[in-house]
């Protein structure tokens, strides 16, 4: 068939390639190509070398950073207990709850639903003290950290979490916990919000009562697995150090319990009571009220955060006669079996000075003097050492100094310079009967302390040691100055034992138990010039034929008719006294032989 013209010009016709002939690379281009390549090695070696030279250790240290967690202490406490491992203070675990309510959601839900404050608010409301109304108020215009609540126990918490809402963040912290309430408030302290000590133990003992905790770094490889030989030694060891007093808190309990009765009944303004060990100065009793809750501080005046036994000062009266005539025996200026007459007044330097009662008490045996109290017989009794030597006796016994003790806040007492004391007779006078100069309780029941042990100035303290499972370390015990003959302190026991049997002191009297007491009535002024209040007081030695304890209560500014030492704080005394013989197993006097000889 024969093919047309038209239909022969659509075959597309093979258009033929133009083959290009071959030339040699010029020389130029190889030695470009070259010195590039040589030019980027060389670049890429200097780079390696920069960032393994120059930059190779602040690298790793990022690096480092990266793979490393750090985790700070939060400033755990030791915890305090008493000398029967009573916990006093402790560091308990508690919770903060955060809110974030722009991503609120509950377990299960789809990436692109939200819970609103309420639906959130309703299942919180049944596991918080918050009200479901106060918590959307508190959520509402709020995306993130909102602090709903703080204060929750682990229990609490546990809970919550177990709620499982996205959006809801537990903070643990550690929190002060003083378990005995008000009990020993005036001895430990407290710390505040912020964790910073601010009176007793907490404060004194600040260093001491933080716990050695270091910063702990871990690092971490891709999976989280941490690398052990990147773990510091000693982040896992545990400080279960504490610390424990001295003080019995059942003692302590019984004390402050008689001594708030006194203050009601009295309408007075505080009182104070101590018990110490005359042997080693230990405390086991430190009462005072009023007093306050360290565990809600803020609701009390910061006026009751000191502890008016050692850091307050008052004339202990009548109670510091048994030391006056301890110094004049040590001088020998009286014999155990003298005499000294009260004629009910006696002038000095123009000023009669008189008795409490106001009467003559005539010849008196040095135990009689105790016995009536007599200011008068104190007073004919202390001329006989001269002002001079008078005053360089209270010296060394430390009346003006600031008393050895660990107790936090110690002040030092408050007498006449030696030159204004020997000058003016009176000065000498009234201190014979425990005024014309302030001391604080602590110093008195140290002093006391001095005549039951035989003449040695123990130094009064709390601190018992600091303990743990493996490991003690003991508080070490200052050296005690001999100052009186044991000769001198029996006999004035004697004497002491005698104002229990036949004097005021009859109120705390024992069946079977010899105790040794003198009570004071000083009258106070708040303004220098009207004594228009007093302080009434009572000190007891027991056992007498074995002296271990003194006992010192001090109720300052009764307001009812007929306060005196023997009525408002003998009683106190005597509750003091019958719940010690209990807990320190004192045995009555017609066991007393064998339970020393049993003992030694």
């Amino acid at each position: 068939m024969p093919i047309r013209r038209n239909q022969r010009s659509k075959i597309p016709i093979k258009k033929r390639q133009r083959v290009a002939s071959l030339s040699p690379i010029p020389p130029y281009r190889l030695k470009l190509t070259f010195s590039i390549l040589c030019l980027t090695l060389i670049g890429l070696m200097g780079r390696f070398a920069h960032l393994q030279l120059v930059q190779g250790l602040a690298l790793e240290a990022r690096a480092r950073g990266y793979q490393t967690k750090k985790v700070e202490p939060i400033g755990k406490r030791r915890s305090i207990v008493d000398r029967r491992g009573r916990l006093l203070a402790l560091d308990e675990k508690r919770f903060r709850i955060y809110a974030h309510p722009s991503k609120f959601k509950f377990s299960g839900d789809p990436k692109s639903v939200f819970r609103k404050p309420k639906e959130v608010a309703v299942k919180l409301e049944e596991l918080l003290p918050i009200s479901q109304k106060k918590m959307v108020e508190m959520f509402y215009g709020k995306k993130s950290g909102v602090k709903l609540i703080e204060g929750l126990n682990s229990d609490l918490a546990a809970k919550v979490q177990d709620l499982r809402i996205n959006g809801l963040d537990l903070e643990a912290y550690p929190q002060r916990v003083y378990p005995q309430n008000d009990l020993f408030s005036n001895v430990v302290g407290f710390l505040d919000y912020d964790r910073v000590p601010q009176a007793g133990l907490e404060l004194s003992l600040n260093k001491e009562l933080s716990r050695r905790e270091k910063s702990r770094s871990y690092r971490f490889g891709r999976d989280g697995t941490p690398f052990p030989n990147d773990i510091e030694s000693g982040v896992f060891s545990v400080d279960d150090m504490h610390l424990q007093l001295t003080l019995d808190a059942r003692l302590q309990e019984v004390a402050l319990s008689a001594l708030r009765e006194q203050i009601i009944h009295w309408k007075a303004k505080k009182g104070v009571a101590i018990v110490m060990n005359v042997n080693n100065g230990e405390l086991l009793a430190l009462a005072s009220t009023p007093t306050y809750d360290p565990n809600k501080y803020w609701n009390y005046s910061s006026s009751l955060y000191k502890e008016w036994s050692v850091q307050e000062l008052f004339e202990p009266g009548s109670t510091f006669k048994p030391i006056n005539l301890a110094l004049a025996l040590e001088e020998g200026v009286i014999e155990p079996n003298g005499t000294v007459y009260d004629a009910g007044v006696v002038k000095i330097g123009g000023w009669p000075l008189k008795n409490w009662d106001k009467k003559p008490n005539g010849l008196l045996g040095f135990g009689k003097v105790l016995q009536v109290s007599s200011n008068v017989g104190m007073v004919n009794i202390i001329q006989k050492l001269g002002p001079s030597q008078y005053w360089e006796w209270l010296n060394k016994l430390g009346l003006n100094k600031i008393p050895e003790t660990d107790l936090p806040g110690a002040v030092s007492g408050h007498m006449k310079d030696k030159e204004l004391f020997v000058k003016q007779p009176i000065h000498q006078a009234v201190a014979s009967y425990g005024q014309g100069f302030s001391i604080s309780p602590l110093k008195l029941v140290q002093l006391h302390a001095l005549i039951a042990n035989g003449g040695k100035l123990v130094t009064p303290h709390i601190k018992k040691d600091f303990s743990s499972e493996d490991l003690t370390h003991k508080n070490l015990s200052l050296k005690n100055k001999t100052l009186l003959s044991p000769e001198v302190t029996k006999t004035v026991l004697g004497w002491m034992e005698s104002v229990v049997e036949e004097g005021s002191g009859k109120g705390v009297k024992i069946k079977n138990y010899r105790i040794g007491g003198k009570t004071g009535t000083a009258d106070q002024t708040e303004d220098g010039i009207n004594y228009n209040s007093k302080i009434c007081s009572f000190v007891a030695v027991l056992p007498i034929e074995a002296p271990k304890f003194v006992v010192v209560v001090a109720v300052d500014g009764p307001q009812r008719p007929h306060a005196y030492g023997s009525t408002v704080a003998v009683p106190v005394a005597k509750k003091i006294i019958e719940s010690l013989i209990v807990i320190e197993r004192i045995p009555p006097r017609n066991q007393q032989v064998d339970f020393l000889s049993a003992k030694s």
